[in-house]
């Protein structure tokens, strides 16, 4: 019997010290972490309560210093805070900063308590205290250094500078403008007026060289200095934001969305909408699975599930996570089904239900019956108004025809703003998208009054795109055309199944309205109700039900529950909901992904297969 090969003594000793460095490296990343909250912390205290301020302001002055950045400040608790939220989101600008700021302050402590006297900083225990905790917090920063890998945006630190530049100006200027008009005092020109309000927002306290000339009520000197807060504050999110992500689809891209969606089109009723061209897409290094996703307000969110081969995703999920992380983005996906919430529950990401998307099988629809009557009359009534509706696809429809559809859907828009995201494609009569199908509703004059616009889904099914109309038109007319559609699709389009709208928290309004419901879930359909006033929450789910559908379950997927309030608005923003400012195109920069070099090249699309 042979006996085992053994491994050199240096190679042997490698892998204990790599693991026990690999499990030391996350610990000591949450220590520089926990360190900065906890002097947030200690200073937002020192700011509300005087005898702790008064005690930190007696360790740091004279011969004494305090731990790093524990000042009694609000400026250094804001500075702490942000710095914590950087380093949890594992930002390299957030560790270069702490390295240079902390290993300055460090280095200044240690040449302190090396000076020799007879009444010098050495004498203090504290200051012994002070320089260990502050070299603890720098040997945490050089142990975790590899777990900050995620990438800031290059034009930040001149951005930064730009807006600590432009703000003083701007500051000193509104400042010195306050100071003119207030100023009970006379002899100040404009250079000691600005330098005046300038001192405010800086160092609070001005030079008592203008205090001869210069004398302003308190609410000035507090408006002053709040503009230098909000200074510091602006300065410190353009230092350390994350890149902005405007990658968009390329027509490379999107063709090969369109081959996965030939190939995989029938497993999701939203993977149409992964065509949308102002998303980015990540192709799994098999090339056969995606993910398509948008950057918003710093999440990467995604929409429905990963388009392709279900056994390709998690390679295509991976990579999603992977550049993510890379740029300190939120992962996190809206609208997925209970199959893709449970691969993505395997890297790493928890689930929270959102609602349930309505889906009509047509072999299974019927008018008939007692549970029909109330839509089968309101359907009677708008067909003996003389209503009717015309079924094409968008590739049937003569150009001139199209345009004046697009005109009418225009007008109708309840808005400025297109909403949609998820569950909506954004592009109305792009010639692309050719096997979309369009419904069209007539009054007795031959009047257009609405407009249905559906995507495909599959070679058999439709998903709902989009819903105008006149708004002086007769009452129900959308309910007649989805019933016109289901009754006439199967023979006239080969249908077998339709995607309505996503009713958001169906379950809530179902189980809250049934006897015996708890008090809990009362309450929470009743909130849901008063909200309902403004958005349509339970008007989606009623308009839904009549047509007894199959509900399936759309979930929202996230890594962090501290991240659901910035999830949760950059999903507001994505669905149009919520409109943001932004800077001028000048200033926009974007990030370039690599190439993935495993990823095969893009197969010729097959003819005749349906898409548009």
């Amino acid at each position: 019997m042979s006996s085992p090969t053994k491994q050199p003594a240096s190679a042997a000793s490698a892998g204990p010290r790599r693991s026990l460095s690999a499990r030391l490296r996350p610990l000591a990343a949450a220590g520089t972490v926990w360190y900065l909250r906890l002097i947030a912390l200690l200073n937002l205290v020192a700011v509300v309560a005087a005898p702790f301020r008064q005690t930190v302001r007696h360790h740091s002055e004279g011969q004494f210093f305090t731990p790093y950045l524990a000042t009694a400040g609000l400026a250094a608790a804001v500075l702490s805070l942000f710095l914590a939220v950087a380093m949890r989101r594992r930002k390299r600008a957030a560790w270069i900063f702490n390295c240079g700021l902390g290993g300055l302050t460090f280095l200044t402590y240690v040449l302190a308590l090396g000076v020799p006297g007879a009444d010098h900083y050495n004498r203090h225990a504290f200051n012994y205290f002070s320089a260990v905790l502050t070299g603890l917090f720098m040997l945490c920063l050089v142990v975790g250094r590899k777990e900050f890998t995620s990438k800031g945006d290059r034009s930040n630190p001149w951005m930064a500078a730009a807006t600590f530049v432009g703000g003083l100006l701007l500051g000193g200027l509104v400042g010195s403008l306050l100071v003119d008009a207030n100023n009970s005092l006379s002899g100040a020109g404009f250079g000691d007026r600005f330098g005046y309000a300038l001192a405010r927002m800086i160092t609070v306290t001005p030079s008592e060289r203008v205090m001869d000339v210069i004398d302003v009520p308190n609410w000035v000197n507090a408006f002053i200095n709040a503009m230098g807060a909000v200074l510091f504050l602006l300065v410190l999110y353009v230092a350390f934001r994350s890149p902005r992500g405007k990658e968009l689809l390329t027509p490379e891209d999107e063709t090969r969305l369109r081959e996965l969606l030939a190939k995989q089109g029938e497993r999701d009723s939203l993977g149409y909408f992964a065509t949308r061209r102002d998303k980015a897409v990540i192709f799994s290094p098999s090339g056969k699975a995606a993910v398509t996703y948008r950057v918003v307000g710093g999440v990467s969110l995604a929409s429905g599930d990963p388009i392709g081969d279900p056994e390709a995703w998690p390679g295509a999920i991976e990579l999603w996570l992977a550049e993510a992380r890379e740029h300190a983005w939120a992962p996190a996906v809206t609208g997925a089904s209970e199959e893709a919430g449970m691969i993505y529950a395997r890297h790493g990401l928890d689930a929270l239900e959102l609602g349930d998307e309505a889906i009509v099988e047509l072999d299974e629809f019927s008018m008939e019956g007692r549970a029909m009557r109330v839509v089968r009359q309101a359907y009677n009534r708008v067909k003996r108004a003389g209503y009717t509706v015309r079924i094409r696809r968008h590739e049937d429809i003569p150009e001139q025809e199209m345009v004046e559809l697009l005109n009418r859907a225009d007008h109708w828009r309840d808005g400025q703003t297109e909403r949609g995201f998820s569950m909506a494609l954004g592009r109305l009569g792009d010639p692309a998208d050719g096997r979309c199908v369009m419904l069209e509703c007539h009054d007795g004059d031959g009047e257009l009054r609405a407009l249905l616009s559906f995507v495909p889904w599959g070679e058999k099914g439709l998903s709902l795109d989009l819903m105008r109309r006149d708004r002086e038109s007769e009452n129900g007319l959308v309910e007649f055309m989805v019933i016109e559609l289901l009754e006439k699709g199967r023979k006239e389009l080969q249908l077998e199944r339709v995607s309505l709208n996503f009713a958001m928290f169906r379950s809530v309004f179902e189980r809250g309205s049934r006897l015996g419901a708890g008090p809990v879930l009362r309450l929470w359909r009743s909130i849901l109700g008063f909200f309902s006033r403004w958005w349509q929450i339970e008007s989606l789910y009623r308009a839904n039900a009549k047509y007894r559908p199959i509900w399936e379950p759309r979930y929202l997927l996230f890594e962090k529950s501290s991240e659901l309030p910035r999830i949760g608005i950059a999903n507001a923003r994505a669905e149009g909901f919520i409109t943001a400012p932004s800077l001028p195109a000048l200033f926009r920069r974007r990030h370039r992904r690599p190439a993935v070099p495993s990823a095969p090249p893009p197969a010729p699309a097959a003819e005749g297969d349906g898409k548009g």
